[in-house]
């Protein structure tokens, strides 16, 4: 009989061993066949990790180590996205300094990343609170600020009048403070920002040259930057000096506008509010508007508020008034701060037309005729031609119409082509402490200076008190506002504000090339040699902001030339979520501590061992798509790795000796091909969940060959070929019986299994899927397939994956080769 499973000593002993051995070293100085993977960097906003957090790193390393026995020299490295509010806000509520706190966090984090049995380059870690790393934010900013890439400007901040600092977007809820309960308040700030509107159309043209990233990722940054094409066009105001101009990019409904409406912060509302005086209702609307948070403003399902300011512009096509308003829905920083209001063809703008009862003028007539202003219910679909709207009548729809309206508003000086962004300059400000000091100098005389590079890195002081009010803990540290000015000499004040932590992680993949450097950034040649990542992992939630800022800052040092690149990530995979009921709710949420629904891996794997936790977190479904968690799915992931266990003792026990010669291939050998072909292909595309059915299938058959006549030398190469296929999803388990039967090195330094294509071939049969008795979808797969590879597969099939997202399978019904039933509730 077996001995018993014991998977405590097992992983104790090979990740003491691992570590002494320092198993995921790399010599960047020596990339030979590399690849770069990396995971996002995690921020250590709290003590402890839970597992859905830890599907993002157990995929990581299970690529690592299946690209390791590939003969790939692969670099894993691993650091800390180390700055940030939480950490503050835990200072305020505890006492306990952010820096204390976060490195206490990393502390504990790092332990449970180790006792998950996940290989990183320890000696690559970095945090981006340690100075020796924000030196060169800093520095980095200067060179920015040299090329006018980093300058300052007024910007509108969320103020509490009662805690008197500036918060956060996260730290307003519902408009108020989270902390006081104040209501929050819109204030104009003078701020930094860096000119990533100068790179718009490089970070465009760019993603075309991503082919390994997804549609909805490339899509979601297009729409981010939001490139357009249409016209500026300026309306005469009655009464006024200037004119507004407005952007729009359908230039060709302009004998369709209406009204125009501004944004309160726009100049001419200003001065309509300063002539109305400080206590009218264009006044007290514009204050009412400061408060609202953007995203109340931004939302398209918002509440569309108005005030009509009594002024009138001058349309430019027609010549009639048409008036002016004030609007929450319209922004400064979109466009020009005003819209031509256009609600014949436009969704918000109809909604706003109805409710302030606004003229509708349909300019486009569809195939179905002239449509009644009147008795409208929305605006009108696209299509058609143009009525109206004097001598470009009859042009149809599209860009011709677009063409002929710019040609239209150039010649008659009221306008020009333009092409508008939706990216506006990144705002960096931040007024806090717990970030990298932004390295300039405040002196009367010679205004504002940056901070020579022979005096970086800015530290961050230590005389700081946190009581979360009286505005940013650094103007009230003496020691750190009070300095030298570089130029005169003289007394000067320091920059209070801290950068944006979008920074810190925008280049921390070149800095893992060479931690310990001191005299430069990035090593331009490492850089070369190791550059792009080939493999960058992380949530989808990050597809925009950090993505964006990594590309945009890769440029940057291309520019400065650093670096040789412009794309950071040359492939990119976003796991998806994993979930579990709410029990507050009764809901399949989202695994959080605040929804109480969150599973720890620290009891997971005192109960059922590391190796456990890895091979449900992969076996549980699709790595990008959402899957729930289930206690169930662990018990299972635990009997097989204690039949694995177990075939690997028998095979160890079966006698040496005989077999040498050539033999007819058996059905285990065609197996075993067939295994090797169906992990690796999955492997390569990220498919573990139905790896590891493939693996369970095969450790199915070597179980039964050790009952049947099957030679001890045959099985003895199963399991071997078992325990490299399994290597990456449970490392400790294939490590010790590899070890134990006689395989001398690590398993990490042995090749990774090749098939025989002749051997690997097998019929492939279309399987049924019923959920719940009724056919859902068929499936393509291998004939004489396990019943849990039909299931992986079954669960990830886009037509079949409605059906039981979010459901518990009660029981499977599985004929082989012709259907599959799943008993979902």
């Amino acid at each position: 009989m077996a001995e018993r499973y014991d998977h405590a000593s097992i992983e104790a002993k090979w990740q003491s061993r691992w570590e002494k051995g320092r198993a995921a070293f790399v010599d960047t100085a020596e990339p030979g066949d590399k690849f770069y993977m990396l995971n996002m960097f995690p921020y250590p906003s709290g003590s402890r990790l839970h597992v859905g957090h830890g599907r993002n790193y157990i995929l990581g390393d299970a690529l690592y180590r299946f690209e390791r026995m590939k003969g790939r020299r692969v670099l894993n490295p691993m650091g800390w996205d180390a700055f940030g509010l939480p950490a503050e806000n835990a200072a305020i509520a505890s006492g306990t300094p952010p820096r204390e706190y976060t490195l206490a966090n990393i502390a504990r984090m790092k332990e449970q990343l180790r006792s998950l049995g996940l290989l990183y380059d320890w000696s690559k870690e970095l945090a981006s609170c340690d100075p020796d790393y924000y030196r060169w934010n800093q520095w980095l900013f200067l060179r920015m600020w040299e090329r006018g890439l980093a300058y300052r400007k007024q910007a509108p901040v969320n103020w509490c009048p009662g805690c008197r600092t500036v918060l956060a977007n996260e730290q307003v809820v519902d408009g108020r403070c989270e902390r006081s309960g104040d209501a929050v308040e819109l204030r104009d700030l003078t701020q930094w920002f860096l000119r990533i509107t100068h790179y718009a159309d490089r970070l465009l043209a760019g993603l075309d040259e991503l082919p390994h990233w997804s549609d909805r990722v490339k899509t979601m940054q297009r729409n981010w930057i939001g490139r357009s094409r249409g016209a500026e066009i300026e309306f005469r105001v009655e009464g006024f000096e200037e004119p507004v101009t407005v952007f729009t990019t359908r230039p060709d409904t302009l004998f369709g506008a209406t009204f125009l409406a501004l944004a309160p912060e726009h100049p001419a509302a200003q001065e309509i509010v300063r002539r109305a005086g400080p206590d009218s209702a264009a006044a007290r609307f514009v204050e009412r508007v400061r408060r609202e948070s953007r995203l109340e403003r931004e939302s398209e399902t918002g509440e569309k508020k108005g005030l009509d300011t009594g002024v009138w512009a001058v349309h430019p096509g027609s010549g009639e008034r048409i008036p002016i308003w004030l609007a929450n829905f319209v922004l400064p920083e979109y466009g020009t701060g005003a819209i031509m209001g256009v609600p014949a063809h436009d969704g918000r703008d109809f909604e706003f037309a109805r409710k302030y009862r606004l003229p509708v003028r349909p300019v486009y007539r569809g195939p179905e005729g002239d449509v009644d202003p009147e008795t409208m219910t929305g605006p009108t679909p696209q299509g058609g031609v143009l009525v109206r709207s004097g001598d470009w009548d009859g042009t149809p729809e599209g860009e011709a119409a677009i063409a002929r309206a710019i040609a239209w508003v150039e010649a008659k000086g009221v306008g020009r082509g333009k092409v508008g962004y939706r990216l506006r300059d990144w705002l960096i400000s931040r007024q806090r402490y717990w970030g990298t000091p932004i390295p300039a100098i405040h002196c009367e005389k010679d205004g504002v200076v940056p901070v020579p590079d022979r005096d970086l890195p800015v530290l961050l002081p230590r005389d700081v008190a946190f009581r979360g009010v009286e505005g940013n803990p650094l103007a009230r540290s003496e020691s750190f506002v009070n300095v030298e000015c570089p130029v005169c000499g003289g007394p000067a004040r320091r920059e209070t504000d801290t950068m944006d932590t979008f920074v810190d992680s925008s280049w921390y993949y070149l800095r893992f090339l060479a931690p310990g450097d001191s005299e430069r950034m990035v090593d331009s040649s490492r850089a070369h040699a190791w550059m792009p990542v080939d493999q960058y992992i992380g949530g989808i939630e990050h597809a925009i902001l950090h993505l964006l800022y990594a590309r945009f800052i890769c440029r940057v040092l291309k520019d400065l030339g650093l670096v040789e690149l412009e794309e950071p990530f040359e492939r990119l995979f976003n796991q998806g979520m994993i979930t579990r009921l709410n029990p507050s709710t009764g809901k399949i949420e989202k695994m959080s501590k605040s929804r109480g629904n969150t599973v720890s891996p620290d009891e997971l794997i005192a109960r059922f061992g590391a190796d456990t936790v890895r091979v449900y977190t992969l076996f549980i479904g699709p790595p990008e798509k959402e899957s729930e968690w289930s206690e169930e799915g662990v018990l299972g992931a635990s009997r097989f790795l204690n039949r694995v266990h177990e075939v690997a003792s028998r095979a160890a026990e079966l006698p040496r000796g005989g077999d040498g010669g050539k033999r007819e291939a058996s059905d285990l050998d065609r197996l075993t091909h067939r295994t090797i072909r169906r992990v690796t292909e999955d492997a390569e595309r990220f498919h573990f969940h139905t790896a590891v059915a493939a693996l369970m299938e095969f450790q199915r058959g070597i179980a039964d060959a050790l009952d049947g006549e099957e030679t001890p030398e045959a099985i003895r190469a199963a399991v071997q070929t078992l325990l490299k296929l399994l290597q990456p999803v449970a490392p400790h388990l294939t490590e010790e019986w590899w070890e134990r039967l006689g395989g001398g090195k690590s398993l990490l330094e042995t090749s990774w299994p090749a098939y025989d294509p002749a051997l690997a071939t097998t019929a492939r049969v279309t399987l049924v899927v019923q959920i719940n008795g009724r056919v859902r979808g068929r499936l393509d797969l291998e004939r004489g397939a396990a019943e849990a590879e039909a299931v992986a597969l079954a669960r990830a099939d886009e037509k079949i994956r409605p059906w039981v997202e979010g459901k518990q399978i009660a029981r499977a019904v599985y004929v082989p080769d012709r259907l599959l039933n799943l008993v979902v509730q």
